[in-house]
Protein backbone atom coordinates (compact mmCIF):
# COMPACT_ATOMS: atom_id res chain seq x y z
CA UNK A 1 0.00 0.00 0.00
CA UNK A 2 1.40 3.15 -0.87
CA UNK A 3 1.13 6.45 1.63
CA UNK A 4 -1.42 7.75 -0.77
CA UNK A 5 -3.38 5.22 -0.08
CA UNK A 6 -3.01 5.02 3.22
CA UNK A 7 -3.96 8.47 3.37
CA UNK A 8 -7.53 8.51 2.07
CA UNK A 9 -9.03 5.82 3.79
CA UNK A 10 -11.27 4.28 1.16
CA UNK A 11 -9.85 1.20 2.11
CA UNK A 12 -11.37 0.28 5.44
CA UNK A 13 -8.74 -1.38 7.34
CA UNK A 14 -6.63 -0.95 10.33
CA UNK A 15 -3.41 1.38 9.78
CA UNK A 16 -0.25 -0.09 11.55
CA UNK A 17 2.36 2.60 11.87
CA UNK A 18 5.41 0.41 11.32
CA UNK A 19 3.72 -1.64 8.30
CA UNK A 20 3.55 1.66 5.44
CA UNK A 21 6.40 3.66 5.30
CA UNK A 22 5.43 7.53 5.07
CA UNK A 23 7.00 10.39 3.14
CA UNK A 24 8.03 12.88 5.81
CA UNK A 25 7.53 16.64 6.20
CA UNK A 26 9.72 18.36 7.80
CA UNK A 27 8.81 22.05 8.90
CA UNK A 28 9.37 24.91 12.17
CA UNK A 29 7.11 26.99 13.66
CA UNK A 30 6.84 30.98 11.68
CA UNK A 31 9.73 32.63 12.89
CA UNK A 32 7.55 34.98 14.96
CA UNK A 33 5.98 32.37 17.34
CA UNK A 34 9.59 31.02 18.01
CA UNK A 35 10.62 32.38 21.70
CA UNK A 36 13.61 30.00 21.92
CA UNK A 37 16.27 27.68 19.60
CA UNK A 38 15.43 26.45 16.19
CA UNK A 39 12.66 23.77 17.04
CA UNK A 40 13.05 21.92 13.44
CA UNK A 41 9.94 20.11 13.26
CA UNK A 42 9.28 16.13 10.96
CA UNK A 43 5.74 15.05 11.01
CA UNK A 44 4.72 11.24 9.49
CA UNK A 45 1.44 11.30 8.80
CA UNK A 46 0.00 8.37 8.96
CA UNK A 47 -3.74 8.42 8.72
CA UNK A 48 -6.12 11.29 7.64
CA UNK A 49 -9.89 10.11 7.16
CA UNK A 50 -11.79 10.88 3.94
CA UNK A 51 -13.07 14.12 5.77
CA UNK A 52 -9.99 15.53 6.23
CA UNK A 53 -11.15 16.09 10.40
CA UNK A 54 -8.74 13.04 11.45
CA UNK A 55 -4.99 12.68 11.28
CA UNK A 56 -2.94 10.58 13.20
CA UNK A 57 0.98 9.83 12.65
CA UNK A 58 4.88 10.70 14.39
CA UNK A 59 5.90 13.81 15.06
CA UNK A 60 9.42 15.39 15.76
CA UNK A 61 10.87 18.51 17.17
CA UNK A 62 14.18 19.91 18.11
CA UNK A 63 14.89 21.60 21.26
CA UNK A 64 12.79 25.20 21.79
CA UNK A 65 9.71 27.05 22.43
CA UNK A 66 6.61 28.63 20.18
CA UNK A 67 3.63 29.94 21.07
CA UNK A 68 1.12 27.70 19.61
CA UNK A 69 -2.95 28.74 19.36
CA UNK A 70 -5.54 25.83 18.94
CA UNK A 71 -8.46 26.50 16.83
CA UNK A 72 -11.77 26.39 19.03
CA UNK A 73 -12.53 22.47 17.49
CA UNK A 74 -9.15 21.43 17.03
CA UNK A 75 -8.07 18.43 19.65
CA UNK A 76 -4.45 16.44 20.07
CA UNK A 77 -3.90 13.52 21.73
CA UNK A 78 -0.23 13.38 22.64
CA UNK A 79 1.59 10.21 23.86
CA UNK A 80 5.46 10.93 24.11
CA UNK A 81 7.71 8.18 22.69
CA UNK A 82 10.91 10.14 23.41
CA UNK A 83 11.76 13.55 25.15
CA UNK A 84 10.06 15.87 27.51
CA UNK A 85 8.12 18.37 26.96
CA UNK A 86 6.26 21.54 28.71
CA UNK A 87 2.86 23.26 28.04
CA UNK A 88 1.92 26.08 29.71
CA UNK A 89 -1.09 28.25 29.37
CA UNK A 90 -1.91 31.79 29.09
CA UNK A 91 -2.72 32.05 32.27
CA UNK A 92 0.90 30.65 33.04
CA UNK A 93 0.27 27.25 34.60
CA UNK A 94 2.69 24.71 33.42
CA UNK A 95 2.61 20.90 33.27
CA UNK A 96 5.82 18.87 31.98
CA UNK A 97 5.45 15.46 30.70
CA UNK A 98 8.28 12.67 29.81
CA UNK A 99 8.39 10.01 27.79
CA UNK A 100 5.76 7.34 28.30
CA UNK A 101 3.08 10.06 29.00
CA UNK A 102 -0.09 10.89 27.50
CA UNK A 103 -1.81 14.41 27.26
CA UNK A 104 -4.66 16.00 25.61
CA UNK A 105 -4.48 19.37 24.25
CA UNK A 106 -8.07 20.83 23.99
CA UNK A 107 -9.53 22.91 21.19
CA UNK A 108 -8.78 26.42 21.89
CA UNK A 109 -5.75 26.46 23.74
CA UNK A 110 -3.71 28.67 23.73
CA UNK A 111 -0.05 29.15 25.06
CA UNK A 112 3.66 27.90 24.54
CA UNK A 113 4.44 24.47 23.28
CA UNK A 114 8.44 23.85 24.85
CA UNK A 115 10.98 20.93 23.47
CA UNK A 116 13.31 20.25 26.47
CA UNK A 117 14.70 17.82 24.47
CA UNK A 118 14.18 16.39 21.30
CA UNK A 119 10.41 15.31 21.48
CA UNK A 120 8.64 12.37 19.65
CA UNK A 121 5.93 12.01 20.00
CA UNK A 122 2.45 9.95 18.54
CA UNK A 123 -0.67 12.07 17.77
CA UNK A 124 -4.04 11.99 16.78
CA UNK A 125 -5.48 15.42 15.89
CA UNK A 126 -9.23 15.88 15.22
CA UNK A 127 -11.00 18.80 14.07
CA UNK A 128 -14.38 18.81 15.51
CA UNK A 129 -16.58 20.62 12.57
CA UNK A 130 -20.00 20.46 12.47
CA UNK A 131 -23.01 21.09 9.71
CA UNK A 132 -21.86 22.06 6.46
CA UNK A 133 -18.66 22.23 7.39
CA UNK A 134 -18.09 18.50 8.19
CA UNK A 135 -19.37 17.15 5.08
CA UNK A 136 -15.93 16.67 2.40
CA UNK A 137 -15.80 18.89 -0.31
CA UNK A 138 -16.43 16.79 -3.53
CA UNK A 139 -16.99 19.19 -6.15
CA UNK A 140 -14.51 20.00 -9.05
CA UNK A 141 -12.59 22.80 -9.40
CA UNK A 142 -15.10 24.07 -12.26
CA UNK A 143 -18.17 23.54 -10.26
CA UNK A 144 -16.35 26.04 -7.38
CA UNK A 145 -16.13 28.40 -10.11
CA UNK A 146 -20.07 28.83 -10.65
CA UNK A 147 -20.79 29.95 -6.96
Amino acid sequence: MTSDAKTTASVRQVISFGQYKVSPVVSRPPDERILWGDPQQVTWNHYTDPTGQFHAGVWQGEPGAWRVQYDPHEEELCTLIEGRVRLTDAQGRAQEFVTGATFVVPGGFVGTWENLTRVRKVYAIGTLRTGSEAAPDTQSASQKTLR
